[in-house]
């Protein structure tokens, strides 16, 4: 079971995870709990990162105050019993004196290289995980704490955003947590953090407590992997755009990285490939609502011939880069080098669509990467092989997905002759090899029509009753 940030975000909602623990547990299950952050922490421990370097000592001391202030509040809220909250606080501040002086290092040197970023980043879960593993123990539950490193993940030393080593990591997950599992004590581990094979910690990248997840599940051959948010599942659409959007009782593996990748709440894009690979399932479940299954992503799933499409997603902030000169014509490598120029400045391309002339090639970024995306290529190529960079900010894609696609004749047909009925203009069309998922570009005022135009056109509202 992974509880996310909001699932933790406080006292009430802490002692509320504590309890679904503890009902799962008494109904025979044999549970290994993965916690994120407390909602906010992660990004508090960036900006101190970054601000401890260039600020006074003074403000890692403010700082330090803020985070313990924070985390008292919900150790109050959570714990009853005196001596289970004495020994929470004290492991809190003992390892907030730890994070001082780490943040106080980064202030004297005046630099933050990524390898002490991943160890600044690493406290978030530190702190939230013996608050829940106290919360349990008040509740009547055996549990011990342990953090993505003592539990035996291991990781290359690309820090930030570290790969597993899956061969090491599943020996040493089942000999150290196997042994405690099978005593009746529950296992609680810090999502997001793991270690090289020398030691040093790292972390498996923003949303990667579901990679821990899945890397323990793999370890461990869990019949199910749980992720608990705050949504009842995977839905159809985004529900406040389209208020009768359903919820997605299963998906493939496939269909539910699509949508991952794409945006879909509840799901981090790496986490599923460990699951994926050993076809372990994983569900997408309510903390706020237990009750309810949520959604099972599977490598089966039951869905009828006729749901072709199964959701559409809307993604805003951003942009859309055109990239066209002569030059580019039967020239080799020419696509090559706008994606290197791209690559060497930390800009990743969300979609690509090029012309068959190979005159001309349209690319997707965020929009926050648009001016450094336009600029780095206009000094890199302009006047060589291109002769015109031009950008787009007022643009959204819509992705429409779905494995029944795949093969499909008149998807497109249908998705495209809706949208014209509406009277909205395409910018910009691409679809993968795998037919799990057609994205195309609209204007942004227009993003939210389209997505309604779709899920009418499909009927998916009334997909799953």
């Amino acid at each position: 079971m992974k509880f996310g940030g909001t699932s933790v975000a406080n006292g009430t909602n802490m002692r509320h995870v504590a309890s679904i623990v503890s009902e799962n547990h008494k109904n025979g299950f044999k549970v290994v709990v993965v916690t994120s952050a407390l909602a906010g922490v992660t990004d508090w421990l960036l900006e101190a990162a970054e601000q401890a370097k260039n600020r006074s000592e003074s403000y890692v001391q403010e700082f330090k105050e803020k985070l313990l202030s924070r985390h008292s509040e919900v150790i109050s809220a959570a714990i009853e019993k005196r001596s289970i909250k004495a020994e929470v606080s004290q492991t809190i501040k003992s390892t907030m004196n730890e994070l001082e002086k780490v943040l106080v290092g980064i202030n004297y040197l005046g630099e933050l290289t990524p390898k002490s970023k991943d160890y600044v980043l690493s406290f978030g879960e530190r702190l939230s995980a013996p608050i829940l593993w106290g919360t349990m123990r008040d509740l009547g539950l055996e549990a011990k704490w342990l953090t993505g490193k003592d539990a035996g993940i291991v990781t290359d030393s690309n820090f930030g955003e570290a790969n597993p080593l899956m061969n090491v990591t599943a020996h040493q997950v089942r000999e150290r947590l196997q042994p405690i599992i099978e005593r009746g004590i529950i296992p609680v581990v810090t999502g997001y953090i793991a270690a090289t094979q020398e030691g040093t910690v790292t972390t498996l990248g923003r949303g990667g407590s579901d990679y821990t997840a899945t890397i323990l599940g793999v370890a461990l051959s869990a019949d199910e992997v749980w992720i608990w948010t705050d949504v009842d599942g995977i839905m159809t659409a985004d529900p406040k755009i389209i208020p009768t959007a359903r919820m997605l009782p299963e998906l493939s593996y496939q269909e539910a990285a699509e949508m991952a990748i794409f945006g879909a709440k509840a799901m981090h894009p790496r986490a599923l490939e460990p699951a994926m690979k050993e076809n372990i399932p994983v569900r997408i479940r309510n903390v706020f609502n237990p009750s309810n299954p949520g959604t099972l992503i599977s490598s089966t799933t039951t869905a009828r011939s006729t749901d072709v499409v199964k959701a559409v997603a809307l993604i805003k902030d951003v942009a859309l880069i055109n990239i066209s000169g002569a030059g580019m014509v039967g020239a080799p490598g020419s696509y090559a080098k706008v994606f290197d120029v791209l690559g060497k400045n930390g800009i990743n391309v969300m979609m690509v669509s090029v012309a068959v002339s190979a005159a001309s090639i349209s690319l997707i970024v965020r929009r926050s990467l648009m001016a450094r995306a336009v600029s780095t290529l206009e000094i890199a190529l302009l006047g060589k092989m291109v002769s015109q960079v031009s950008a787009e900010d007022d643009i959204c894609v819509i992705a429409v997905m779905g494995a029944n696609m795949q093969g499909t004749l008149g998807v497109a047909s249908r998705i495209f002759t809706a949208v014209a009925k509406s009277g909205i203009n395409i910018r910009m069309i691409a679809q993968g090899s795998s037919e799990l998922n057609i994205s195309f570009v609209v204007k942004e005022k227009d993003g939210e029509q389209v997505v309604r135009a779709i899920h009418d056109e499909f009927k998916l509202h009334r997909a799953w009753q």
